[in-house]
This record gives structure tokens, C-alpha cells and sequence, in this order.
């Protein structure tokens, strides 16, 4: 394996790429967030927990032992990094996360605990429980277990106040939309108020998934508890669109058929949202983010029949701006 310390190093400063215009008036561009070195935009948000958390002596090497609630990107990026650092982590799971998603953190060191709706109290779907899980765990044996807690953590904001809006603006200063999944709600309101504080006018739009979906990454505002990263600064969110599954899925195979990206399903999820934004626009400039690729989510892609596995091989090998990296080095 690479060098993890240098690995960190090359966490954020990632592309942005043009798209095909939806019509003459609209102008689409993709960050394309997989170029992180542990595959996904949440290497931003673990990489500046962390550094927070050592800076104020919450986590002690040979002692601590990092628990943290992830539904998969924040659970690779922090088996990673914690490898990296010299820390031990254990990640606490929704059974139904991709078991490519689930071997990837194992691979890189951490411990994979699955939630059941009857594992842990029942406070909302999914993430939720895994939350109350990692909770529980951390009362059981106080000052041996540490949470970064991205779902309220000011760091995981910052991350994206501090590197994600700057590289966004850097890129394109006329943008007129900003689109993105809502997650924890870091990447959404930490590009938002670097992107509101340099332009007003920047709308900011927000990707939810359906009720009860398979969406991993993202998180209905509805059946699941508002994070508090994202309460704190809910007027900075201009519109919210809903995706469905299928609308997701959908995108993630136009993408691939029409752009020859292979992306994750949650890109899927905002380049749909997209569409329907720039439906209704005489004039903009979007930007998206397309928070990682696909290669993790075959048995998903499989299940919904998105692609047949010989088109998955296909993409997987041969897709535009799909690097090989620490989590794939050996395809």
C-alpha cells in the first residue's frame, strides 16, 4: 500500500468538469469528489475532525478507540485516516449498507458493527440507530471510546467553509447554482456560506431521497431526525428537491451511457435534481457534487438492475476520470 502519511496530503483540490449542457441556456459542472484518496468528499470532513480532535486532546494513541455511526463514505474515510494516524476505529453500520462498502472498511483496519432495527432503541431509520448504538456503546465505557460525531460536529462544516467552497469559487466565480446531497449537512452548509459570503445570489439547492430508499450517503429529512450540523444553518438552503430511487438510478446509468462517468448513487440522485433545476432556468451556471464513484455498489447496482455485470465490468475499467486509488490499486 502507499504511503498513508503522503495520502493525506492529496485530501481535496479535486476536478471540476464540464458536462453536457441540458439546452443552450444551462451550463452543468461536477466536482468530482472520488479523487480524494479514500474515494469520496468525506475525507474532507474526517480529515478536519481529526486534526480538531487531536488539537484539543480528545484522542490519545494506544488508548482511544474511535466509534462512529456512518451509513459508508465517513467510515472509509475514518478506517483510513485512523490507520494513517495510529488509531483504532469501529464503525457502526445500517445492515443494509453494500458489502463492498463494508469490506472496504475492514480492509482498512476498522471494525464493522451492523445495526437491526431490534440491535439498539428505536429512534428513526437507519443512521439513526446506528447513532444510538455508538451512544450506547461510548456510556458503557467513558474515556476508552471517542465519537467525532459528524452529524453535529463543527469540523465537519469548517472542512468544506475552508476547502470545498474555496476550490468551487476558485473555479467558476459566475456559478448561479450550488447542488448537493444532504448527508450530515456539512458539505451543504459548509459550501453554502463560503459561496453565500463571497455572492448572495448563489442559490443553494438540496438533494433528499425518497422515504425508505437505498440512496446510501443520503438522508430523508422526513423519516429521519434533522442532523444538527444542518439545523444550525437551515436558512443557508434556498430549495429542496426530492429524488426518488428510481430518478437516481436512472441518472446514474444516463451518466454512464451519455458522459462515460460511473458514479455513486447519490451523484445520481443530484445530477437528477439538476436536471429538474435547470429545467427552469433562462440562463445559469451550475456546479454539483458528485460525492464518489461507482465502484463500490455493484450488489446494489445488481439488485435495481442499473447495469448488467458485464456493463459494470465495462464502466468499471473503462469510465472517464476513474483513478485508481488505495481502495482499488489492485484492479
Amino acid at each position: 500500500m502507499q504511503n498513508f502519511d503522503e495520502l493525506l496530503k492529496r485530501v481535496g483540490n479535486t476536478p471540476q468538469i464540464p458536462l453536457s449542457p441540458p439546452n443552450n441556456r444551462v451550463e452543468l459542472y461536477a466536482k468530482l469528489e472520488w479523487f480524494n484518496p479514500f474515494g469520496s468528499i468525506k475525507d474532507r470532513a474526517v480529515l478536519w475532525m481529526f486534526k480538531d480532535a487531536e488539537k484539543k486532546g480528545i484522542l490519545r494513541k494506544g488508548h482511544t478507540i474511535l466509534i462512529e455511526p456512518t451509513s459508508g463514505n465517513t467510515g472509509i474515510a475514518i478506517a483510513g485516516i485512523a490507520r494513517a494516524l495510529g488509531y483504532t476505529a469501529e464503525l457502526v453500520v445500517p445492515a443494509k449498507v453494500s458489502e463492498e462498502t463494508k469490506a472496504l472498511m475492514r480492509r482498512l483496519g476498522a471494525s464493522v458493527l451492523e445495526t437491526e432495527d431490534d440491535l439498539c432503541p428505536r429512534v428513526g431509520p437507519d443512521t439513526d440507530q446506528c447513532i444510538a448504538l455508538a451512544k450506547s456503546i461510548i456510556k458503557a465505557r467513558p474515556g476508552k471510546y471517542v465519537m467525532l460525531d459528524q452529524y453535529s460536529n463543527e469540523a465537519n462544516f469548517l472542512a468544506h467553509y475552508e476547502s470545498t467552497g474555496p476550490e468551487i469559487w476558485g473555479s467558476l466565480k459566475d456559478l448561479t447554482h450550488f447542488v448537493a446531497g444532504v448527508g450530515t449537512g456539512g458539505t451543504l452548509t459548509g459550501v453554502a456560506a463560503y459561496l453565500k459570503k463571497k455572492n448572495p445570489n448563489v442559490k443553494v439547492i438540496g438533494v433528499q431521497p425518497q422515504k425508505s430508499h437505498h440512496i446510501q450517503g443520503l438522508r430523508n429529512l422526513e423519516e429521519s431526525m434533522m442532523p444538527e450540523l444542518l439545523r444550525r444553518r437551515l436558512d443557508l438552503i434556498d430549495e429542496w428537491i426530492k429524488i426518488t430511487d428510481n430518478k437516481a438510478f436512472e441518472a446514474v446509468r444516463f451518466l454512464a451511457e451519455s458522459e462515460h462517468l460511473f458514479v455513486g448513487p447519490s451523484s445520481g440522485a443530484v445530477y437528477a435534481a439538476a436536471q429538474e433545476v435547470a429545467g427552469g432556468l433562462s440562463k445559469g451556471k451550475l456546479v454539483l457534487i458528485f460525492a464518489d464513484d461507482g465502484r463500490k455498489y455493484w450488489s446494489l447496482y445488481n439488485k435495481f438492475k442499473v447495469f448488467t455485470k458485464e456493463d459494470f465490468e465495462y464502466y468499471l475499467h473503462n469510465a472517464r476520470y476513474l483513478p485508481k486509488n488505495i481502495l482499488f490499486s489492485e484492479r
